[in-house]
């Protein structure tokens, strides 16, 4: 059974924490005691009804508030697919929170108030599942009840969002009218909304096909490598790690990063399974025909699609700290388990994420996205972010705190 990976956005009051709790009671995935909880909560809708965003709502500040803070991650399964649900905040000063949410999603939800249509918020979302390449984006226009499930108003919303995504450049947008608070179209399709002929929320879940046809090398970043030296074991050597993408399989020739050393796949192994090709996503232990110098860290690649390696290039960059970005301190660049001093050569230009304009001037700040230089110590194994994001992304972390300040995207070789 496989996995689907969403975030759902929008602005404040769109209804995306009552979206999530209406899928989860709708689809029986609600624990006993979690129901008998938000029954037992002092917040109700205004028809009386259980306010289902309860479930999302995990800090207190949430649940005093009515609105979302923090990325609120939820699971549940029905008998076609697994789901990660990501319900990020809306706030403008909570952007870094919902960048970290769509990193490791695949699908993004967008709600659009049915009474406001296509706002600066949604600009703004939109403008962000481009940076960070999500694979399809869900337009769910909610609150339909609120404006007596008029289809006029429906298409006219469907209408104003192509225009955005056009100019953005977005692909794979799909639209469902919803009610979040009456449960249409969520799990089943709403006979007060007739006119629409498409799928429900959950059956749009269910069956959409996520996979890239676009064919993407494999990479497999080193987590451990593991030599037990034990009498039994004497001369094994395996590394352990996760699969980037497909076609790792027997016999394939590879090349080490940095090191750019070759060597040829001898086996995968998969708990105590032998394997002729691995998966994307599946975590084992790869075998190589030599024994060559291999260490946390390093990447095995395809001898025939190899990844850069490169000291000097140009990122995206979503600031996460409150002290401004600073291009005199020396940062650590987190890849998979590489780190790597480095320095911010340049500020190329910041977004203004409510109108993607480019502005070139002045320090990168809280919540701020731009496009910076970087300057590494050494060779950084990467792809460019429009080629294969999952080998792009990587965290730059204050060596004075400790804290993470910065999720990056690389662009493009400097």
């Amino acid at each position: 059974m496989n996995i689907l990976k969403f975030i759902t956005a929008g602005s404040v009051d769109d209804g995306k924490s009552t979206l999530i709790g209406r899928l989860l009671y709708d689809t029986n995935s609600i624990l006993d005691d979690q129901l008998e909880a938000i029954k037992k909560a002092n917040r109700k809708n205004n028809d009386g009804t259980v306010d289902l965003a309860i479930l999302t709502d995990g800090l207190k500040a949430e649940r005093e508030q009515g609105i979302t803070i923090d990325v609120a991650y939820k699971y549940f399964q029905t008998e076609k697919r697994k789901f990660i649900i990501a319900d990020a905040p809306g706030h403008i000063q909570y952007t870094r929170n919902m960048v970290t949410g769509a990193s490791n999603s695949e699908l993004i939800i967008i709600l659009i108030d049915a009474r406001k249509g296509v706002i600066e918020q949604t600009k703004r979302h939109s403008f962000l599942a481009k940076l960070l390449s999500l694979k399809k984006v869900l337009v769910c226009v909610n609150k339909m009840d609120m404006v007596g499930f008029d289809s006029a108003v429906y298409e006219q919303i469907k209408a104003d969002y192509l225009m955005l995504a056009n100019r953005l450049g977005l692909e794979n947008v799909d639209f469902i009218p919803v009610s979040a608070l009456k449960g249409d179209n969520i799990v089943l399709r709403s006979e007060r909304m007739s006119w629409y002929t498409g799928s429900s929320l959950l059956d749009y879940l269910e069956t959409i096909n996520i996979e890239d046809d676009k064919l993407q090398p494999w990479r497999f970043p080193v987590q451990w490598v593991i030599r037990p030296q034990t009498e039994d074991l004497h001369d094994y050597r395996g590394y352990a790690g996760r699969v980037l993408g497909e076609g790792l399989k027997i016999g394939e020739e590879v090349i080490v990063l940095p090191s750019g050393v070759k060597s040829t796949i001898k086996s995968i192994a998969l708990a105590e399974q032998q394997l002729d090709q691995a998966q994307n996503g599946q975590s084992l232990i790869v075998h190589l025909t030599d024994d060559i110098d291999i260490s946390r860290g390093d990447i095995l690649v395809s001898a025939d699609h190899p990844a850069l390696a490169e000291r000097n290039f140009e990122a995206n960059i979503c600031w996460f700290d409150n002290k401004s970005l600073d291009i005199n301190q020396i940062y650590l660049l987190q890849n998979h388990s590489t780190l790597t001093k480095v320095k911010i050569a340049d500020i190329l230009y910041k977004f203004d994420v409510n109108t993607q304009e480019k502005q070139y001037s002045g320090d990168i700040h809280l919540n701020d996205i731009g496009k910076i230089e970087i300057k590494a110590a050494g060779e950084v194994v990467f792809d460019l972010h429009q080629d294969f994001p999952d080998n792009s992304q990587a965290i730059l972390i204050d060596p004075r705190t400790n804290l993470t300040v910065g999720a990056v995207m690389i662009e493009r070789v400097a």
